[in-house]
């Protein structure tokens, strides 16, 4: 076997997934750095709740955006500032293993801006649908519905794949499916937020907005439709 020994050890990434995950990590770096009273003071003990405060995504605060027809910069702000504030490291972790691996292969595909835009397109379509589906008052917050959408885009990578070689197309949804019966387990055995809701929608918007922005991708469903 060859062997490079001045290889780098990490795999490289195309930058932009850099330019996602680095906010992730600072954001929690500082928020579990203020908790433990290594920097910030006494105060900083509650910067994780103003964060949550601040930057969430509030569904009550859509529906009074909606009602009132006032849409306050601050509050639209929270659509796309939610995906990087965390419950704690531990969800602040796999949020970001997530990105790393997903955001590389649907990266070294697309291009930086169309990643970047399913991110945050799929951010968006789960806060939307967790606010207009749902009753809850509970804040949405951490970047799952926004990796959804990267598992979406992956999962179309998948399905192009699998029609070029005329092989079982349902075959690449079996990614998502696993996590979604993962998540509905753990609901079911320990319970947990309603969140999922985010989830899918995320996970939907990646996968079709994937048509528009890969390279080829709205020629491949134009094809498919003809063929019916």
């Amino acid at each position: 076997m060859d062997h490079d020994p001045d290889a780098s050890p990490i795999n490289p990434l195309p930058p932009v997934v850099w330019l996602l995950v680095l906010p992730v990590f600072l954001v929690e770096l500082v928020l579990s750095a203020g908790a433990r009273g290594i920097i910030g003071g006494p105060g900083a003990v509650g910067w994780r709740l103003a964060a949550i405060e601040q930057y969430s995504f509030s569904g009550p605060v859509l529906d009074w955006m909606l009602s009132t027809g006032q849409f306050p910069s601050e509050h639209l702000l929270r659509f796309v500032t939610y995906p990087f504030v965390h419950a704690g490291f531990t969800h602040m972790l796999f949020v970001a293993v997530f990105i790393l691996a997903l955001g590389k292969m649907v990266g070294e595909v697309f291009q930086a801006w169309a990643v970047a835009l399913i991110f945050f397109a799929s951010g968006i379509g789960g806060a939307l649908a967790y606010g207009l589906l749902l009753d809850d008052i509970r804040p949405l917050i951490g970047g799952y519905p926004a990796v959804y959408g990267l598992i979406g885009a992956f999962t179309f990578l998948l399905w192009v794949n699998l029609v070029a070689r005329g092989a079982n197309q349902y075959r690449a949804f079996t990614l998502i499916g696993f996590l979604l019966g993962i998540q509905l387990l753990f609901a079911l055995l320990f319970g947990g937020s309603r969140d999922w809701v985010a989830d899918v929608a995320g996970f939907i918007t990646g996968f079709f907005l994937s048509f528009a922005v890969s390279p080829g991708g709205w020629g491949l469903l134009v094809a498919r439709l003809r063929q019916r």
